[in-house]
Parts: C-alpha cells; sequence; structure tokens
C-alpha cells in the first residue's frame, strides 16, 4: 500500500508532464506549477482536515459529510489498523487517499490552459476540494465498516466506484467545463492554431500515468490479492483497447494516427475502467476500453461545436471517459469477478444496477458543476480568475512567474558563435550568425 500510494502521488508529476507538454512553449511552467502547486496545497489540507471530512463519521450528517474528529490526524499515529477491516495501518490509508484528492484538483487545470491567474488557481484549489471534493468523496466511498452501519448516500445506494469514476474523474470533468465557462475563451481560440508545443512530453507524461494507475487501481484493493489482481489487468486490458480504439477512429477520420492521439487514448482508457477495474472480466475490459476510446475520440470535437475552450480537452476525456466506464459497469459487471459487486446486465442482474450508476453519475454532474461554478464566480468578482490580455499574448510563463522554460534569448552556432542578448530572435538573426560562422 506504502508503494500504491507512492506510484498514485508520480501521477500528478507525470501529468504535468502530459499537460505541459499539450500546452504552448510559453505556458508550459504555468501548465505544469498548476500541478505540481495541487500536491503541496491538498497535501496540507489533507493533513489538517480534509481527511477528516471525507473518512469519518458527523453524526446525523453522515450520509453527506463528515466531521472533524480526526483534524491534523491526531491520534492516529498509534492506531494500528483502518476501519474497513484491510489490516493496513491507519495513516497508510490515510497517505493513500491524499494522492486520490492531490491528482483530481491537478486535472481540472488542463482545461484553463494559458489564462488563469497562478494565485486564483491556489485559492480556488483549497476552496474546491473543502466544498466538492471532500463531500463527494465521503458520498461514494465511506462507510463505517458496520453490517447496517452508516455510509456515504451513495455508498448507501449501492453504486459502484471501485477507484475513482464518479470521485475523481467525472467530478474534475464537470469541474473543469464549469471553470472554463467563468473564464471564456483564450485569445485567439479557435481561430489561431494552438498545437501542443513538445509531444516527446506528451507521450512521457502518459506513460508515467500509465504506470502510476497501477497503484491508482490495483491499490484501490487494500490488499495484494486477488482483486487486486483483476484490477491491475484490468487497467492493462482496457487501456491498450482504447489507445488502439482512439487511433483507429483517427485513421479513418483524419487518415492519419497520431502520437496525441494515441497518449488521449491511454488516458482516456484508464480513465474509464477505474470505476470498473475490479467488477469486470479481463473481456469487458477490453470491451469498456474500446468504447471509452472511440467515444472520447469523438467527445474532444465538441468544444469546437458547442463553443467551450477546453484547452486540454479535460471534459471530452476525464468527464465523458469517467460516465462511460461509471455507466458501463451496469452492463458488464459479474459477481463471479468479485463478491463485492453486483451482476449487471449482461449477468443477469437487470437494469437495477444501471440505475444506481446513473444517479451516481447525476448527482456527481450536477453538485460539481453547480458549486464549482459559483466558487469560480466568486473567486472571479473578489480577485480576477484571468491574467490580462497583454500578459496571455506574450506569455503567462514570463508574466506569473518570471521564467520561461527555453531560453530563445541566444542561439549557438557552430564553433560558439552566438546573439548578443539584445538581438532579436528570429530566422533572419539566426541566418546572419551562421553565416559568420
Amino acid at each position: 500500500m506504502l508503494t500504491s500510494a507512492a506510484l498514485v502521488l508520480l501521477m500528478t508529476p507525470g501529468l504535468a508532464f502530459f499537460y505541459g507538454g499539450m500546452s504552448r512553449a510559453k505556458s508550459v511552467l504555468n501548465m505544469m506549477m498548476m500541478s505540481f502547486v495541487s500536491i503541496a496545497v491538498v497535501g496540507m489540507i489533507w493533513v489538517v482536515y480534509g481527511y477528516s471530512l471525507a473518512f469519518t463519521s458527523a453524526g446525523g450528517l453522515s450520509s453527506f459529510i463528515g466531521g472533524l474528529g480526526d483534524w491534523g490526524l491526531v491520534g492516529l499515529e498509534k492506531v494500528a489498523t483502518a476501519d474497513d477491516g484491510s489490516g493496513i495501518p491507519q495513516l497508510v490509508f490515510v497517505a493513500f487517499q491524499a494522492t486520490f484528492a492531490i491528482i483530481t484538483v491537478a486535472l481540472i487545470s488542463g482545461a484553463v490552459a494559458d489564462r488563469a491567474k497562478f494565485g486564483a488557481w491556489v485559492v480556488f484549489t483549497v476552496v474546491w476540494v473543502t466544498l466538492v471534493y471532500l463531500p463527494i468523496a465521503h458520498w461514494v466511498w465511506w462507510s463505517d465498516g458496520e453490517e447496517g452501519g452508516k455510509s456515504g448516500w451513495i455508498f448507501n445506494l449501492g453504486a459502484l466506484d471501485f477507484a475513482g469514476g464518479t470521485v475523481v474523474h467525472i467530478n474534475a470533468g464537470v469541474a473543469a467545463l464549469a471553470l472554463v465557462l467563468v473564464l471564456g475563451r483564450r485569445k485567439g481560440w479557435p481561430r489561431d492554431p494552438m498545437r501542443p508545443h513538445n509531444l516527446p512530453f506528451v507521450l512521457l507524461g502518459a506513460g508515467l500515468l500509465w504506470f502510476g494507475w497501477f497503484g491508482f487501481n490495483a491499490g484501490s484493493a487494500l490488499s495484494a490479492g486477488e482483486t487486486a489482481a483483476v484490477a491491475f489487468i484490468n487497467t492493462l486490458a482496457a487501456t491498450c483497447a482504447a489507445a488502439f480504439g482512439w487511433i483507429i477512429v483517427e485513421k479513418l477520420r483524419d487518415g492519419s494516427s497520431t502520437t496525441l492521439g494515441l497518449a488521449s487514448g491511454i488516458v482516456a482508457g484508464l480513465v474509464a475502467i477505474t470505476p470498473a477495474a475490479a467488477f469486470v472480466t479481463p473481456l469487458g475490459s477490453i470491451v469498456l476500453g474500446l468504447v471509452a476510446g472511440v467515444v472520447c475520440a469523438f467527445a474532444v470535437g465538441l468544444k469546437y461545436k458547442l463553443g467551450y475552450d477546453d484547452s486540454l480537452d479535460v471534459v471530452g476525456v476525464h468527464m465523458v471517459g469517467g460516465i462511460v466506464g461509471a455507466l458501463l459497469i451496469g452492463i458488464l459487471a459479474t459477481t463471479a469477478v468479485n463478491d463485492a459487486g453486483a451482476d449487471g446486465l449482461l449477468a443477469g442482474g437487470g437494469l437495477s444496477l444501471l440505475g444506481k450508476q446513473a444517479v451516481a453519475v447525476v448527482a456527481t454532474l450536477v453538485y460539481s458543476f453547480v458549486v464549482t461554478f459559483l466558487i469560480a464566480k466568486v473567486i472571479d468578482l473578489v480577485m480576477g480568475f484571468r491574467i490580462s490580455e497583454e500578459d496571455e499574448v506574450s506569455g503567462i510563463d514570463s508574466a506569473a512567474h518570471a521564467e520561461t522554460a527555453y531560453d530563445f534569448g541566444s542561439v549557438h552556432a557552430g564553433v560558439g558563435a552566438s546573439l548578443p542578448s539584445s538581438a532579436p530572435v528570429g530566422g533572419g538573426a539566426q541566418k546572419k550568425v551562421e553565416a559568420e560562422a
């Protein structure tokens, strides 16, 4: 479990590379900073009150939110085992769940690349985790462990979410949509091309995400047993299928399969299998992955038709992929894989599970969208959420962080000739240096 927690934490730096590579060169540092600052801020919140609100009882309100009985994790240092009966130390479970909260916030940031004030993003992180992530995590995952005892209302409903389809991906995806609607479009979008500046970064990030995701899904079994094994192989199979499905769509639709499409398909498959990882068969996971890859490949284009500027396709991949995975549980799930689950439509369970999954999806969509929209609106009114047009055009990296990812101030040629720092950067200047060399 310690290893799984470390793997999930690695996913956020992996996400930073994935998003950073998809960004333009003038905003890559800001994009990566938004992921890394999520680790710093959410990590502290989780220790002070986040874990307590998500995973403890609040008396009569326990179906909706936890209490503050474990604030600061005071006294948990000597608690031998977690409440879930897994047998792992309490603080190991605390650490594992902290990494989920961290990456959920970081996922949202990709939708507002190039244009969000860094300070406003930090404030948003604090408020959003408190008012959106913690309640939904409590609804879906918290139970006191007693037969017939207290639990979050979605947990009590019987909807299944093994590792975060609703809590993490649908939640982050629809929050991204709300944030985009508040901040508005980037300058020049969709008229100007805004291509990824570093596709090798994108592939590196996708690889790190896939690697860490085995901790995300298999680790959610909370033990190295049969459940972890099926979650592991399903995470592999579904992701392979989704990546393949995405590039086939590209080939048939556009004439070429792209590296960006392959990387996006990988993430779409990882997203979709997350809620279903321990509830479907390996063959079922391939079906789920193929569906997710194809659906998400088409969904990312909706932003052009509907006019919302989701910079890095958070809505099309995470919200849509999460919905696909959560709903397909109601069709593909089988207790032959996991007694703790339920039978879906194809296993003879009828429409009951599908209906419960739909309720969980709709509740997450509505609550997260409405509260996120209100949070973003208040922040925008109080301190402004968007950088100035001048800073957006010149580049948010230099405007917000006084840094640039790449030094374009000097061009080296052959024997060491270089441009003076005051020289204009461009093809003509470089040709002059090369000629002199």
